[in-house]
């Protein structure tokens, strides 16, 4: 479950022959690195739930939305390290979008995630977004759902770390991520979000939604960058 207001979504594919490097450069500097700016509270990786492609979806919980273009976050990404520098001309199908968390409901978090991206289309409304959240988390073994809409603004400032990547960055105005205990539960979830209240709004193929497998979690406290409550 994403606690704070905001939140930021990201998504890449590896080729093969670097997956090792990037996910040690994740879990061992990335993650850590982005956890340690201001406004940030804490960070998920999420790998695909089959091995090809090999897909990745990490979020980020943020204390609000000015995170997401706030002068500790902008500063670090005019600044990567040696190890980001490497990384990021590398990674592929690259979409990044942050902004505020306008509806949530369910408890806890889920071993499996379907991040949809989508356009706001009814959902605008946060009241409809709000019934929509907690219908998906009604649904069997649903954990907690989530939506996002994005700040484009924010999102799409300019950095050398942008710079790096050759790949776009996508175009959509929504993230619903649904969590769950199974990979089939939370996509069946996904199948009637976006037959119903998301009908016609999804950016993504909608024919074999992706499941991710959480492989990773670190909460500022955790990584002793806070004291503990």
């Amino acid at each position: 479950m994403i606690r704070g207001k905001s939140a930021l979504a990201i998504w890449s594919d590896v080729a093969p022959e670097i997956e090792v490097d990037y996910r040690h450069w994740l879990t061992r500097e990335h993650v850590l690195e982005r956890v340690g700016i201001d406004g940030f509270l804490a960070g998920r990786v999420f790998q695909l739930a089959r091995e090809e492609p090999r897909r990745y979806f990490i979020t980020y919980e943020l204390e609000d939305s000015s995170a997401v273009a706030g002068p500790s976050y902008l500063t670090r990404l005019n600044a990567p390290t040696p190890w980001s520098q490497r990384m990021m001309p590398q990674l592929r199908n690259f979409a990044r979008g942050g902004g505020n968390v306008v509806a949530r409901a369910g408890l806890g978090s889920g071993g499996y995630c379907a991040p949809l991206r989508c356009g706001l289309g009814r959902c605008a409304d946060a009241g409809t977004a709000q019934k929509l959240v907690e219908r998906v988390a009604a649904f069997d073994a649903i954990s907690a759902v989530w939506f996002l809409a994005v700040d484009r603004q924010a999102t799409t400032v300019p950095t050398r770390e942008r710079n790096m990547r050759k790949s776009s960055e996508g175009d959509f105005e929504a993230v619903l991520c649904i969590e769950g205990l199974a990979a089939e539960p939370v996509r069946a979830a996904a199948r009637s979000a976006l037959g119903q209240e998301l009908a016609g709004e999804a950016v993504d193929p909608v024919t074999d939604i992706p499941v991710f497998a959480a492989t990773f979690a670190l909460d500022r406290r955790t990584a002793g960058l806070l004291p503990a409550a």
